[in-house]
Parts: structure tokens; C-alpha cells; sequence
């Protein structure tokens, strides 16, 4: 399995880190992508992928910190794509539920980020809540053609996953699709193309049932996997072999027979 979103340069981590990365590892998780949210974390995700094999980084700012971007902001970003195992951008996105930074502010980060993206030639992790219809207007308006990426933890509904698929993306799913009352997210996975289907943590956040209200972690993602498996009608191996050859693609990596 791959946990395709995760943040294992939080402080949540900074304890146990190794033995948190080893048990995914032994809990069959093959690729843990480790993501940034601002450039001190972004600087992190590059060092604690290139000590672990099994990790691997995307670099970006939250849309909670667009408002500390500058230009040195992006020249630093510039840099940092350049460094190893650096596999995406992102997150990137509008965060309209807790606007920490002005909505004007996050929409011009926002669309800044998706252009040096695309200069930069990564697929883009998208950041959404409470800004469905901002995000595809934007994706719709500024996204490079064939750019693509990932919609990370997918909260909006089926129409909004369809035009997100219509326009190159995959689907992130994370382990809240394992909550009692999230009706919604799993009516969708059942409607939407498995081979457009992601899994992810997100950890140290939304840990699944029956480990909600602790700490995340990516060997945590098989929850995720087992509740698709169960929506599709699939085996936990089928599920867990597609998703991974999906987030591969995504992220146009490459599977380990190909390398």
C-alpha cells in the first residue's frame, strides 16, 4: 500500500519518527509521501525523505500561510524542487473554513503556486475545504494542460469529483471514509472509477475507526483501504495494489518493477 498524503515532519512525530516510519513499513507500506506546508516544513519533508527509503516529499505552502509569501518564497521553492525525491507541489489550495490567511491572499498564492507548478513540471496536491467551487474555477482557469495531481482528503461531492477527474486529477480518500456518519465520501467511492482512487492519512490528522481521537499514522492507512475494498466489492490486496499503481501514475513514478 502507499499512504499518498501524510505529514511526518510534524512535531507529532518528532519523538518516535523512525519507529513510526519502520511500522508502516512492516504493515506492508511501501511509499509514505510526506507533504509541506510552509518552507521550514518544506526543508524538513526534503531531509526525512532522503533518510528513509520508503519516504518521499511534496513541497509547497498551505493556503493558511499564503500569507507570508514573497518572491523569495518561490525562488526558495524553485530550489527545493531540484532536490531529491521531491515528487509533487502541493499542498496547495484555499481553506476557507478557518481563513487564517485573507481569501484574496489565498487565491492569488493559489494561483501562483499552480503556475510554478507547471513550470516546474509536478503534479499538484490540492488543498480544499469550504471552497469547492472557487477550486474549480480556478483549476479550470489556470491549470496547465496535463499538469494533473491529486484532490487531497476529497470533501466535496460527486459532481465536483467528476469535473476533478475530467480535468486529469485523482482522488485522494482519506481514512475519515472509515467514520459511521460519512455518508457521502463513501456513496462516492462506490460511483467513482477505482483506477482513479487514492488512500491516504493525512496523519498526524482524521486517524481512522476504531483509533479516532489519537494520533494518525500512515501503517494507518489500511483502514482506508480495507473500507474501499468493502464499498467495491474487491479483496484488501486488490484494493491495495490498485490505489498504489494509481498514486504512482499520479505522481508519475515509476513501479518498482520499472525501475
Amino acid at each position: 500500500m502507499i499512504d499518498s498524503h501524510c505529514h511526518l515532519e510534524m512535531k507529532e512525530f518528532d519523538h518516535d519518527r523512525s519507529e513510526v516510519i519502520e511500522r508502516g513499513e512492516k504493515n506492508g507500506i511501501t511509499h509514505m509521501i510526506t507533504v509541506g506546508t510552509d518552507l521550514m516544513h518544506c526543508r524538513k519533508v526534503i531531509n526525512i525523505a532522503q533518510t528513509y527509503p520508503a519516504v518521499y516529499a511534496a513541497i509547497g505552502i498551505h493556503p493558511h500561510f499564503a500569507k507570508d509569501i514573497d518572491q523569495s518564497t518561490y525562488d526558495e521553492l524553485r530550489k527545493l524542487a531540484k532536490k531529491d525525491k521531491v515528487v509533487a507541489f502541493g499542498e496547495i489550495g484555499l481553506d476557507f473554513f478557518r481563513n487564517i490567511s485573507p481569501r484574496d491572499v489565498q487565491i492569488k498564492g493559489f494561483k501562483e503556486q499552480i503556475n510554478l507548478a507547471g513550470e516546474l513540471n509536478l503534479p499538484l496536491i490540492i488543498h480544499d475545504r469550504d471552497a469547492h467551487q472557487e477550486i474549480l474555477a480556478i483549476l479550470s482557469e489556470e491549470k496547465k494542460q496535463g499538469a494533473g495531481g491529486i484532490i487531497h482528503c476529497f470533501s466535496g461531492d460527486y459532481s465536483m469529483a467528476r469535473q476533478c477527474l475530467d480535468m486529469g486529477f485523482y482522488i485522494a480518500v482519506s481514512t475519515t471514509v472509515t467514520y459511521k456518519k460519512n455518508h457521502q465520501l463513501r456513496d462516492i467511492v462506490k460511483k467513482l472509477p477505482m483506477d482513479r482512487l487514492l488512500v491516504e492519512t493525512d496523519s498526524p490528522y482524521l486517524a481512522p475507526s476504531p483509533h479516532r481521537g489519537k494520533r494518525n499514522e500512515p501503517s494507518f492507512v489500511k483502514y482506508g483501504a480495507e473500507k474501499i475494498a468493502e464499498i467495491k466489492g474487491i479483496t484488501l490486496k486488490e484494493a491495495a495494489t490498485i490505489t498504489s499503481q494509481n498514486t504512482l501514475r499520479a505522481l508519475g513514478m515509476k513501479m518498482d518493477s520499472e525501475k
